[in-house]
């Protein structure tokens, strides 16, 4: 099925000495098909809420932008499918047409998150969300079973509260999917506001993140995927809120919206203790790169050198001099500033009260950090970053002379086939190797991008995750080198 497209993938796969592992494809759902699925297992209602919430967009999409600017509705992605690469858009919504071509693309294993089927785990109605999810989660085991030794999709998972997350991870392990993408920036309704005015209360929301102040303990979610061995793995949107709401410009909206919701999600994670309290589970936030993660961990560090519980000492207004103090303003302030300086209270300049308890004092307490090494010990033991292949970021990943303590933060190589910025399937191996090739990774590197980092992720709370596939062997012998 060549295109004659240069470079060749899969002339560049066989000069690799490792197998090459997407963990970010996408699957395009074709909607008679699902649609069909869903009503035959779930009913009528949950096909007219997956429509519903899909066609929200195209809704959108009708207004006229001075429409938008009145209802404040961000302006949305459209075209945002191959269509003159039919060859590629069937090739994205046929599974078996994707496992044909697969040593075409370089690809040995691919991981196929949905597309429409991302929103399922959104919807608002809670019988019909559960009920989305289990009907989803099925048409997509029944859809890809043929051909899982090469191809594996996602299951949805709503965490709109523990127990129906945990109750669909068991289903989703009974059906035998090994990876899950759960729903994260949960919207809540604010409760203050919600009593002073209910029709506006959709209006004012805040977003939980699961791991800080959130409304429930989702240690159970964590410690149910410890169980079951599944992996977390988070790929919401960040379009449409927040400052990604433009009512005319899709593509400023869409810049970093992947990042700054996973942002928002492994900062809570982290800050809540969840890798503390669970040190052998791994998360993944996909699509966003792993130059965000590269700052936020840079970052964290920062703040605790500077925020530690010993380091506030520096800002604490009880160790303020102020003998000290008023000798200086003696010394060269103005003399009307002398006269006020006996009523100031630096305590009402952004200072708390009084010194509250040690958990609150402590921005880091739950993460038990004694030393800055920790954050790099946490932070690279447990996330990894899922990247796309023409991402030059990529590369600072690796840089360990950039990266505090000489962290190399994971990346996880991830195609993204299927939507508007891979116009041609065939370019994306090409262009994961451009980095190698241009000498701003290593080879090393580059198997740990395409191959080592995802076995270590995906195969790293599932030993058997591999077992039946094309890499069974090859990923066997790497995690025994890591184990050693």
């Amino acid at each position: 099925m060549s295109t004659g497209h240069a470079p060749d993938p899969a002339a560049i796969r066989a000069r690799l000495s490792h197998p090459v592992v997407d963990s970010d494809g996408h699957w395009l759902e074709f909607a008679p098909a699902i649609c069909e699925y869903l009503e035959r297992v779930a009913g009528r209602g949950v096909v007219e809420a997956f429509n519903s919430r899909n066609g929200r967009v195209a809704r959108d999409l009708e207004l006229t932008v001075e429409q938008r600017r009145d209802l404040r509705r961000p302006q949305q992605g459209w075209w945002t499918f191959p269509t003159r690469n039919t060859l590629d858009r069937a090739t994205a919504m046929v599974p078996k047409l994707l496992y044909d071509r697969l040593d075409e693309l370089g690809l040995d294993f691919c991981i196929l998150y949905p597309t429409t089927g991302l929103a399922v785990p959104f919807i608002s109605n809670d019988e019909v969300r559960r009920a989305a999810c289990r009907a989803f989660n099925m048409y997509a085991a029944e859809q890809f079973a043929p051909y899982a030794d090469r191809l594996t999709p996602a299951a949805v998972v709503p965490m709109n509260t523990p127990d129906e997350a945990i109750e669909e991870l068991e289903r989703v392990k009974a059906l035998k999917l090994k990876v899950v993408v759960m729903s994260s920036v949960i919207k809540r309704p604010i409760p203050a506001a919600a009593r002073r005015s209910p029709e506006l209360a959709r209006y004012a929301t805040w977003f939980d993140m699961f791991g800080l102040d959130s409304e429930y303990d989702y240690d159970p979610v964590w410690a149910k995927c410890m169980e079951l061995g599944i992996a977390p793995t988070f790929h919401s949107s960040g379009r449409g809120y927040g400052l990604r709401v433009s009512v005319s410009n899709f593509t400023y909206n869409h810049i970093g919206h992947f990042a700054v919701s996973a942002e928002a999600v492994c900062k809570a994670l982290f800050l809540g203790g969840v890798t503390r309290r669970f040190p052998k589970l791994k998360m993944a936030f996909l699509e966003g790169g792993v130059g965000w993660a590269c700052n936020l961990y840079a970052d964290l560090i920062g703040h605790w050198k500077k925020r530690n519980s010993r380091a506030l000492a520096e800002v604490d207004p009880a160790n303020l001099d102020r003998a000290r103090l008023a000798e200086l303003f003696g010394r060269y302030a103005a003399a009307r500033w002398n006269e006020q300086l006996g009523n100031w209270r630096p305590e009402g300049e952004g200072a708390m009260p009084a010194r509250p308890g040690a958990g609150r004092y402590d921005d880091f307490a739950a993460c038990g950090i004694e030393r800055a090494e920790d954050i790099r010990d946490l932070f690279c033991r447990n996330f990894y970053f899922g990247c796309e292949a023409d991402d030059p970021m990529n590369a600072w990943g690796f840089n360990a002379r950039i990266n505090p303590y000489g962290a190399k933060v994971k990346t996880l190589f991830g195609s993204d086939i299927g939507h508007f910025d891979v116009p041609d399937m065939r370019e994306v191996l090409p262009e994961a190797r451009e980095l190698a090739d241009d000498g701003l990774i290593t080879e090393r590197d580059f198997r740990d991008f395409v191959f080592t980092n995802p076995v270590e992720f995906w195969a790293g709370m599932n030993p058997d995750f591999f077992k039946g596939t094309r890499v069974e062997k090859e990923a066997a012998t790497a995690l025994a080198g890591a184990a050693s």
